[in-house]
């Protein structure tokens, strides 16, 4: 019965009308006495009834299996959606109208006409999403729609499957950069860069095959059982990674609310997961911090973590980045301890900038990227922007920060320490942050696009470069970083 009522509900403009004009034509008949007129009424609202009960009452059973390939990618990619239905009942189907749904990001899915399916028989169906908006989107379900020949009515069943696709933001590779001086100054460097890893001092019971030279005498002599020291674990240099997502420091959305849109926080998402990939790749073991503290950690070629929490992040509501700046204090972070700091910040005043000083590491390099809000949305950036700019510069340069300065259509590849030549583009020409860019790549041509895990990711967006990198006296050494000016 309850089929039945939603057979009733799905009953097509079609059948409406062929209802009311049965209906009209009953009363009509009632009220002329007209017997042909009551039969023909009759007939008319009886095709649709007789529909809703031949459609309520179709039992196909279809089995759907969808893939994506690949579940993950970049802003700007392509994704193919593969999808076979087969017919595991005894009956052919009737022609079949299906439809799957994709999230608004990603075109609204696509829709199909299959003709009968046989007992037994699949069908193969191929549809291409391109995913405009990083984010995480629910592919399906998949609906459907069941019909009678004359078209008066149609049902919609709908499959329970979901399919996940992570979008993430389109990431630039950022140039290869070796550490000046010689071998040893590198040992030492990764030396003091914040070790990470397990304690070799620990010892283990001795197995047969051990290496007798490993033994461990005085615990074994206290134990009264053979131990041998464990084998040492490869350290890895610590880095962090701090991104500030208040929604304050990110202007350009009503209200300063933080809903995505923001151009210059989508901006700051991409760098973020471009220097995140890059020193991953280099070696480092990667900490990302937010205004929530501590978010994921990454290590060589396992980005999945750092790119699935990229692809959501957006500007909260937050007074302060206390907790993040508790988290990178924390041991183990690599901030203050000697390990590299990497903090990508929007607009941000000099308060802000003077608690940034207190995580310069020992003997690592330290870089603040700057984003110039003002250059992004002006109409929405507060007046004080631009001198907050130019004194969180100042302030960071003078403690041995190195800044760089994103104005709108910067390229991170070419802003990045190690991509060599001078700064160039408007907000170097005018010279209106008050001080001089360089160390900034403006002759070197556009980075090429990184990869993700069995994918390639789309480059980041083409257009002025602006002010570049300008360390303060007494900073360490930046990989890469040649011919740079030390300013205070």
């Amino acid at each position: 019965m309850r089929d039945f009522v939603a057979a009733l509900r799905g009953l097509t403009i079609r059948g409406r009308s062929f209802l009311a004009a049965g209906a009209a034509c009953v009363v009509s008949a009632v009220l002329l006495g007209e017997q042909d007129l009551l039969r023909i009424g009759i007939l008319l609202a009886c095709l649709p009834i007789l529909a809703a009960a031949v459609v309520c009452r179709t039992r196909y059973r279809l089995s759907c299996t969808r893939r994506l390939e690949p579940r993950r990618v970049t802003a700007g990619d392509r994704v193919a959606v593969r999808i076979q239905l087969e017919n595991v009942s005894r009956s052919a189907s009737s022609v079949l109208f299906v439809e799957d749904t994709a999230g608004s990001g990603l075109g609204g899915g696509a829709r199909f006409v299959l003709d009968r399916i046989e007992p037994g028989g699949r069908r193969d169906l191929t549809y291409a999403l391109r995913a405009t908006t990083r984010g995480r989107y629910q592919i399906g379900p998949m609906a459907i729609r069941l019909g009678d020949p004359f078209g008066l009515c149609e049902l919609t069943r709908s499959f329970r499957s979901l399919d996940e696709l992570v979008v993430a933001p389109a990431l630039e590779r950022l140039p290869r950069a070796l550490p000046r001086g010689s071998a040893s100054q590198r040992a030492e460097q990764r030396r003091v860069s914040g070790l990470v890893g397990e304690d070799e001092t620990t010892t283990r019971p001795y197995r047969p095959g051990d290496d007798l030279r490993r033994v461990h005498w005085k615990t074994t002599a206290r134990s009264g059982e053979m131990m041998v020291r464990r084998e040492e674990h490869p350290h890895t240099s610590a880095a962090t990674l701090l991104l500030d997502s208040r929604a304050r420091a990110w202007p350009g959305s009503p209200g300063f609310t933080g809903a995505p849109g923001s151009d210059a926080f989508e901006w700051a998402i991409g760098a973020v997961g471009g220097i995140g990939m890059h020193l991953a790749r280099g070696g480092h073991r990667v900490r990302l911090i937010t205004d929530r503290g501590p978010v994921t950690t990454i290590a060589g070629t396992a980005l999945s973590g750092l790119l699935d929490e990229l692809s959501t992040l957006s500007p909260a509501q937050t007074a302060s980045l206390r907790p993040a700046l508790a988290a990178a204090r924390r041991p183990g972070a690599g901030a203050g301890q000697g390990g590299m700091i990497v903090a990508v910040l929007g607009h941000a005043d000099s308060t802000l900038a003077t608690a940034l000083c207190g995580l310069r590491p020992t003997g690592a390099p330290a870089i603040a990227v700057l984003v110039d809000v003002t250059s992004w949305d002006p109409g929405a950036a507060p007046e004080s922007a631009a001198g907050d700019l130019v004194a969180v510069r100042g302030v960071l340069s003078r403690a041995g920060w190195a800044v760089l300065v994103a104005p709108r259509g910067a390229r991170l590849a070419a802003l990045w320490p190690g991509a060599g030549g001078t700064a160039r583009g408007p907000a170097a020409a005018s010279g209106r942050l008050g001080a001089t860019a360089t160390g900034a790549g403006g002759t070197g041509g556009p980075g090429r696009p990184g990869d993700l895990p069995g994918r390639g990711v789309a480059a980041g967006r083409d257009g002025a470069i602006g002010p570049g990198v300008s360390p303060g006296r007494g900073a360490p050494a930046v990989p890469g970083l040649r011919g740079a000016a030390v300013g205070r």
